[in-house]
């Protein structure tokens, strides 16, 4: 595959090579959400203390909740050549299994705009999964922040 055809079929990419914010201004205005995932495994002991909420900085999953969503809203200014978007939705959910190892951490992320909400999902995971971490650190040292991904996007007429 030549560089030639790489650099053509990004999006980001000008056909000089240059990285470039992506005209959306000819595309319809539709109704987009998007869904993301990842998980903070961790050990049971420290999943105890942050259900019992006896973490010393406090309610973590509420306080990760909120860093989610305050990050998706922020996304054009973390991300370079996304779009600052005004999100009209966004949901930050977490499960526990049964065995006990892991936060999982669900975001979805709602637009009517010209371009998707992948971006934004996926930083309200991202960032409510280090804000578990940040918050843990100093009773848990073998976390691991893993599998963030999307799961879907969708898109319909308003």
């Amino acid at each position: 595959m030549s560089r030639s055809f790489l650099v053509s079929s990004l999006s980001h990419i000008s056909a000089s090579g240059e990285a470039q914010m992506v005209d959306v201004s000819h595309k319809p205005t539709v109704h987009r959400e998007a869904i993301a995932r990842g998980e903070v495994q961790l050990q049971p002991a420290t999943l105890q203390l942050i259900q019992s909420d006896q973490i010393a900085k406090g309610n973590v999953l509420a306080t990760a909740r909120l860093a989610g969503i305050l990050a998706a809203k922020r996304t054009g200014d973390l991300i370079p050549l996304c779009h600052p978007l005004p999100i009209t939705h966004c949901e930050v959910q977490f499960h526990i299994p049964l065995s006990h190892d892991r936060i999982e951490i669900t975001a979805s992320a709602t637009i009517v705009a010209q371009t998707g909400v992948e971006m934004e999902a996926l930083t309200a995971v991202s960032v409510a999964a280090l804000t578990i971490y940040d918050m843990c650190k100093a009773v848990d040292k073998f976390m691991v922040i893993q599998g963030i991904q999307l799961v879907s996007k969708s898109k319909r007429p308003v």
